[in-house]
């Protein structure tokens, strides 16, 4: 009976003190903010490869969205949990000319620094 009543108090503390509160504050229609890829490329935002975006006729310059405003058009959840948001240019352009959506893994785009509210 102890070890009941302990692991629900765990898992309520657990529940109560994630992170997982403020990102379920995003909703539809939020402006969020494209930083800095976390490496040499974005991880969590999935923009097409270099070659499709130039088979498409874009220009594939990912330094060029630093500061970009995105909003978000759909949230969506992934098989593994994880919470997919659609989001399209807030100036109504299209990402390298050539694509208007793309998405990203919201989590991990706003715990890597991808992604800023």
């Amino acid at each position: 009976m102890k070890a009941v009543l302990l692991s629900l108090i765990i898992f309520s503390w657990y529940t109560l003190f994630t992170p997982e509160h403020e990102l379920q504050e995003v909703q539809v229609n939020d402006v969020l903010i494209i930083q800095e890829p976390s490496g040499a490329d974005f991880k969590h935002i999935h923009f097409p490869r270099k070659n499709f975006i130039i088979k498409r006729g874009g220009i594939a310059n990912l330094k060029s969205l630093k500061g970009t405003k995105v909003v978000v058009d759909e949230i969506s959840y992934a098989k593994d949990g994880a919470t997919l948001v659609t989001v399209s240019r807030m100036d109504g352009k299209k990402f390298f000319r050539a694509f208007p959506r793309v998405t990203a893994k919201l989590e991990s785009a706003l715990e890597t620094g991808e992604l800023r509210k």
